[in-house]
């Protein structure tokens, strides 16, 4: 207990006991990341899913063969192809606490709420990290710009690679790819935007140049396209701790997701006074279009 001094001599209320201490009602949270996974990927099957069944089958669109034909030809009739991609719910996630009883009741926080607004927080940002690994995992090797073992190093120092080059890169890799322009996304962590907004970046701030037209207004990650992406930041990006950090692109048909289980609930304790309170995240992922993801690994001196 913090007591405040007294001058020499003085003992009045010697032992200090007449100061509470005050336990207070508003509790410190952690900050959260914004989840981005809902974003950036296809959900059109959610609902083919949520109410029943483990997979769900899509049949992909057949590719139809174009050949020169000249007067009076016989045409050769191409037989169509019923493929199909199969997305399963075989992801799973989970959280258990229980409050005792006498705790509830004596306690001046409530710790049943704040813990499971907690764990339904942890859920989706395990999701999310889910989501960006696996998208990570299944980008084709001819569409990624740098490997984790020579990253392309788009730092602070002169005569590195402008971060704005590295989305052009994989803006060009969806180009080749022929992937619509609408709905592309690019996804990297806060430090790779830091570079972005630093002085010796092409993209600049409105307030520095004063012109209310210039591209520079697109610079603010969360509102505004840069070379055609709606970009995201996320401390959820792969990565290696400090050696590479990954940056990826794509398009929202590239992955699908879905979920069929996403729920909290309380359940009594068998064998204590005490509620349990567990919550559960059941998902699945799919990578439907190879050629609409791109993928670079970067590093920052």
């Amino acid at each position: 207990m913090a007591v405040v001094a007294k001058a020499a001599g003085y003992g009045n209320l010697n032992t200090g006991n007449w100061v509470p201490e005050i336990f207070s009602q508003k509790v410190q949270k952690y900050f959260r990341t914004a989840s981005v996974a809902e974003d950036i990927t296809n959900t059109d099957y959610a609902g083919e899913i949520s109410s029943y069944g483990d997979k769900v089958n899509v049949i992909k669109e057949p590719v139809v063969s174009v050949s020169p034909y000249a007067r009076g030809q016989k045409l050769n009739i191409q037989d169509l192809q019923d493929d199909e991609v199969e997305l399963q719910i075989d992801q799973s996630n989970a959280f258990a606490f229980k409050v005792d009883d006498i705790e509830e009741r004596q306690s001046h926080v409530n710790w049943q709420s704040l813990a499971a607004s907690s764990g339904g927080y942890k859920l989706k940002d395990t999701y999310d990290e889910n989501i960006l690994d696996y998208m990570q995992a299944n980008v084709h090797a001819d569409r990624t710009y740098g490997s984790t073992g020579t990253p392309i190093d788009c730092g602070f120092s002169s005569g590195e690679v402008d971060p704005l080059n590295i989305m052009s890169r994989l803006q060009r890799l969806l180009d080749d790819s022929d992937v619509p322009e609408e709905n592309r996304w690019f996804v990297a962590a806060p430090i790779f935007w830091e570079v972005i907004a630093d002085s010796n970046s092409k993209l600049l701030p409105v307030e520095v140049t004063g012109d209310g037209k210039s591209p520079l207004r697109n610079g603010k990650v969360s509102n505004g396209l840069i070379r055609g992406f709606e970009c995201y930041k996320t401390t959820n990006a792969p990565n290696s701790g400090s050696t590479w950090y990954a940056a990826m692109a794509g398009h929202r048909s590239a992955v699908c997701t879905a979920s069929q289980i996403g729920q909290t609930e309380v359940v009594r304790s068998q064998d204590s006074f005490a509620d349990i309170v567990r919550g559960m995240h059941l998902f699945g992922r799919k990578l439907m279009r190879t050629e609409a993801l791109a993928l670079s690994y970067y590093s920052v001196d």
